[in-house]
């Protein structure tokens, strides 16, 4: 809870810069000169790409925690077996021993989107979030129904 919290709290400071950026650059463009017409474009187009990353993480994290919420319900989440170091770490040995097991549960079940959906907490695990994310794509692109482009 306290990461969503924390989610939400960052996106609506987020969402009042992309507004100040916004206001910045119309008044850039009112100034009428081409100097500050080409820069308040430039301005404009910022709160633009950041609007959708925005847009885009939220519908990422939405859907994979309607993922996690399902496999739940079915009984079929990971348990969390890992060892972790006095701090609360994981311990790296651990989760690549995890890790292990996963992919190899993935590369038998291919379509199988909770298959991709553990191979990505594996991955996250072993603190590889690339890898993590994009194994959570492929899970929500599973579960959707939609085609899966070649890894």
């Amino acid at each position: 809870m306290r990461a969503k919290i924390t989610y939400f709290v960052l996106a609506a400071v987020l969402v009042v810069y992309f507004v100040l950026v916004g206001e910045r650059g119309v008044l850039l463009i009112q100034q009428g000169t081409p100097v500050t017409v080409v820069f308040g474009i430039a301005v404009l187009v910022l709160p633009v790409i950041g609007a959708w990353f925005l847009w885009h993480t939220t519908q990422f994290a939405r859907k994979a925690g309607l993922l996690a919420k399902e496999l739940e319900a079915e009984g079929g989440l990971p348990v969390d077996e890992l060892k972790r170091t006095p701090s609360g770490r994981v311990d790296r040995d651990a989760a690549d021993e995890v890790f292990e097991r996963r992919r190899a549960e993935a590369e038998a079940a291919p379509e199988d989107w909770r298959a991709w959906f553990r191979l990505a907490i594996a991955y996250h695990d072993a603190r590889d979030t690339p890898r993590a994310r994009k194994a959570m794509q492929r899970a929500i692109s599973l579960h959707d129904g939609k085609p899966v482009r070649a890894a």
